[in-house]
């Protein structure tokens, strides 16, 4: 299976180093010194990686034969794709690859049909699902344990508890049901029982 593991960037200093924007979790596994990764477009690789650093919170690499700024350059906006064994998996027990949650359902904890997965992006805080509607629009749901409850992959799905308003027909029913309430708590118009005269 492929996947893709970065994006090539500018063009850094003048001896080759490109900057990426890492796509994968483990970019110490996937993008290490030696690692052959093949390209899209594919007339740009295969590409071996020579050398990384972090600079600035940003990755750099350096590819064998890239020795100067105008071919370091010319690769910009290469995607780097790694070879995965799909049998594979992460270390951690709660931890997931990119081609494991692409096209997970996402529903509520009661089963109501939020989406579907078709992105991840990967932030330096978090991770972010991009998630399709049924209606064609999209919805971003940051993957952490307090909004992402389950991952079931058996079932291909993820379950969520979205706090309100990050779903937009959730943030509708909550200011639906505030209306109620303020409806309810107005003062009555109808005269008021004082009793009995004894």
């Amino acid at each position: 299976m492929q996947l893709v593991v970065a994006r090539i960037g500018r063009a850094h200093g003048i001896k080759g180093e490109v900057t990426v924007e890492v796509r994968t979790d483990e970019p110490e596994l996937r993008l290490g010194p030696g690692a052959v990764l093949t390209t899209d477009p594919a007339s740009a690789g295969p590409l071996t990686i020579e050398t990384g650093r972090v600079h600035s919170g940003r990755l750099l690499l350096r590819f064998e034969g890239v020795r100067d700024r105008t071919a370091a350059e010319a690769l910009r906006n290469t995607l780097l794709i790694a070879d995965v064994d799909p049998a594979e998996l992460p270390e951690e027990p709660d931890e997931y690859y990119d081609h494991q949650l692409m096209d997970l359902d996402v529903v509520l904890a009661d089963g109501t049909e939020v989406g579907r997965i078709t992105e991840i992006t990967h932030l330096p805080s978090q991770d972010l699902f991009i998630v399709e509607r049924p209606d064609g629009s999209e919805v971003m749901i940051p993957f952490v344990e307090q909004i992402v409850t389950e991952i079931d992959l058996q079932e291909q799905r993820a379950v969520i508890d979205p706090p309100p308003g990050l779903i937009d027909d959730r943030a509708e029913i909550a200011s639906a049901r505030d209306e109620e309430t303020d409806a309810s708590q107005e003062p009555g118009t109808g005269s008021q029982n004082t009793g009995d005269a004894g």
